[in-house]
């Protein structure tokens, strides 16, 4: 059973890709103002990546190299660590589709239908890991963690 410490520490690492997922949530965030409340957690990571030139490239490769590749780190922490690079990896992938592809269409119902969805999945892909992390479980996610275990 991983220590408190280690749990808070998984928790905090899929805070990354929650902050790059915010965008696909802009329709919601215009239409209900009160869910803008779920941003909260993800300030402190948005602080630190426009903070420092490149901050979010420094925070990956942070992450990458000093846990992730450090075997004297627990393999929960590892883990985690990998998965949420992981989905961020997904996440920055499919904001560049809908930034070269849809960018003609954005106001249009289905490319805002499309992105709320795709907000809700991320939140709700989100939220199951953070509570994996709570329980002190590894988070299994079909495909993305079995990539992660190839990889460590």
């Amino acid at each position: 059973m991983p220590s408190l410490g280690t749990r808070l520490l998984g928790i905090l690492l899929y805070m990354i890709p929650w902050t790059d997922s915010l965008i696909f949530g802009n329709h919601l965030f215009i239409k209900y103002p009160f869910i803008q409340i779920i941003q909260v957690p993800a300030i402190p990571i948005i602080l630190i990546e426009r903070s420092i030139p490149f901050g979010s490239l420094l925070l990956f490769l942070a992450i990458f190299l000093g846990l992730v590749r450090n075997s004297k780190i627990s393999y929960f922490l590892r883990f985690n660590a990998l998965q949420s690079l992981l989905i961020n990896i997904g996440i920055i992938i499919i904001s560049f589709i809908f930034e070269i592809i849809f960018s003609p269409f954005l106001n249009s119902l289905i490319i805002r239908t499309f992105s709320s969805t795709l907000f809700i999945s991320l939140f709700s892909v989100i939220i199951y890991c953070v509570w994996s992390c709570t329980q002190g479980d590894e988070p299994n996610l079909p495909g993305i963690s079995q990539a992660t275990k190839m990889q460590l």
